[in-house]
């Protein structure tokens, strides 16, 4: 399957936004939320989801679905590439509501940045699952394999650079989901 390791990444991103619902409703009833679960929360945002994971989409499998005749500059390829936009705009808005809450215990601007981090994600991993993805598998089908091979080569580049690995950005998620574990 030519958006298996895509789909490996969306499942990652899906246990994070999880988290995040809890923390945002942690946040609403007035609870301290610690720096070791907005940080982490911060870096997985900006450079898994995009740095990685949106850098294998857009260095690797829309230039090959560009190849096998899907437009790039209309249509679903271009929508990612918006909404990819706006998902970095929304974790550096996040970022530093983050940190303003962290200096002050300023929720508000968390609180929105979190909540709509959430419903884009969710409507920008609903649209790639079930509509982007399923198309990629068609177009690609033959060249499915060339495809994983880039998109592991891309995932692998993105993470050197980053000086992590994937496993790192799992244990980070666990680690989130276990810090807001212990929030009463």
């Amino acid at each position: 399957m030519a958006t298996e390791s895509l789909r490996k990444d969306h499942d990652l991103i899906e246990k994070l936004v999880k988290a995040m619902e809890v923390t945002l409703e942690l946040l609403k009833s007035g609870k301290k939320i610690p720096e070791s679960i907005l940080m982490p929360t911060i870096d997985f945002t900006k450079n898994f989801t995009d740095v990685c994971h949106h850098g294998k989409e857009e260095e690797s499998l829309f230039p090959a679905l560009g190849q096998a005749g899907m437009p790039t500059n209309m249509g679903p390829i271009a929508v990612m590439l918006m909404e990819h936009e706006i998902t970095r705009k929304i974790a550096t808005h996040m970022e530093g509501s983050a940190k303003e809450y962290l200096a002050s215990g300023a929720a508000d601007a968390l609180i929105a940045d979190i909540s709509q981090y959430i419903e884009h994600m969710g409507q920008h991993l609903w649209k790639e699952n079930n509509r982007l993805f399923m198309m990629a598998e068609m177009r690609l089908s033959g060249v499915s394999d060339k495809v994983n091979a880039e998109l592991g080569a891309v995932e692998k580049k993105k993470l050197d650079l980053l000086g992590k690995s994937r496993q790192d950005y799992e244990n980070l998620v666990q680690g989130i989901q276990s810090e807001i574990s212990k929030i009463n």
